[in-house]
Formats: C-alpha cells, sequence, structure tokens
C-alpha cells in the first residue's frame, strides 16, 4: 500500500501544471533584475515536499550589485534550526531579455530568460545536506514582480527528473 500511495504522488507530481510564457500576463509591470536586485533585500521561503509537508524554511538577506555587465548577489541564508549558508551568484545579461550566471555548486550555467513581470531561472545545483555531504538537485524557478514592489517566487525542484518539492519566497526590498 505504501509503495501504491507512493507511485500515485509521483504520477500526480509529474502531472501538476507549470507556468509557462505562454500563460497571459496579470499586470502591465516590468521586472527588470539589474534594478529590481541592486541594493539590499530580504526574502522569507519555505520548502514543501510532494505531499504539501513543509520540511524547511528561512530568511535569506541578499545584497545586491550592478557593474553594467554583472548582477552580483550575495546571499546569506538563515534556517529554521539555526544554520546559515551563504551562496553568491554572478549574472551576466546576455541579450535584453536573457541572463545565465554561476554560484558554487551549481553545474555549468544558470539560464535564465525575462518577460514582463516575469523572470524563469532554469540550473542544476549540488545543495548542502549536512556532514559535508551534497544532493543534486534541478531548479525551475518563476518570479512575479507584484504591485507592491515584492517579487514572488516559486521554484520547481526535480532530482532524477522526478518533482521532489518546490520552495516559496517573497522578496522585498530593505529600505
Amino acid at each position: 500500500m505504501r509503495y501504491a500511495v507512493l507511485a500515485l504522488a509521483l504520477v500526480l507530481g509529474a502531472c501538476t501544471g507549470k507556468p509557462s510564457f505562454e500563460d497571459s500576463s496579470l499586470s502591465t509591470l516590468e521586472l527588470n533584475l539589474e534594478e529590481y536586485f541592486v541594493g539590499d533585500l530580504r526574502a522569507y521561503g519555505q520548502f514543501q515536499d510532494i505531499f504539501g509537508t513543509v520540511r524547511r524554511q528561512f530568511v535569506v538577506d541578499i545584497k545586491g550589485t550592478w557593474d553594467g555587465a554583472v548582477l552580483r548577489l550575495v546571499e546569506d541564508f538563515t534556517y529554521e534550526d539555526g544554520s546559515t549558508e551563504q551562496r553568491i551568484w554572478s549574472l551576466t545579461k546576455t541579450g535584453p531579455d536573457s541572463w545565465r550566471g554561476t554560484a558554487p555548486g551549481v553545474i555549468g550555467e544558470a539560464t535564465g530568460e525575462e518577460q514582463g513581470d516575469r523572470f524563469n531561472w532554469r540550473y542544476t545545483i549540488d545543495l548542502p545536506v549536512g556532514d559535508g555531504a551534497t544532493t543534486r538537485v534541478s531548479f525551475d524557478d518563476w518570479m512575479w514582480l507584484q504591485d507592491d514592489g515584492r517579487l514572488l517566487n516559486r521554484a520547481y525542484m526535480k532530482r532524477f527528473g522526478v518533482d521532489v518539492g518546490d520552495v516559496t519566497i517573497s522578496f522585498e526590498k530593505r529600505r
């Protein structure tokens, strides 16, 4: 019975709809990463497994700088258990609406595209899981600029091509 429930969850997870640039935009806002992420930001987030159980919560303090070519994001994570992690992203604008980026643990390069109020960011990363071990997961990040200046992010995670959960994050500018 346990395996039947797991198999059903995997099938349903694989059928879950994901955002697309084909979806209608719900606003006339324009997201420009090199403007939005400059300065100090704070983000609040959580990871949920495919069953909807919240497994981890976190706060991220972000310092962003833009030198006209590279957007550098220093992300300092603090998890609910008190553990911390730092990730430093270097993003390069490769076209009017396209980006590529690297960070420690990222396999190859991340790629992204802006369209109106949305940004899609895809990458594979070895995430630390404790005791020096890592697990390799792929992210399909979708971000939407909100009227109040917040940025809503939902990241779909896969391992070995199978959905394992998602991360929801709300970014806000620090004043």
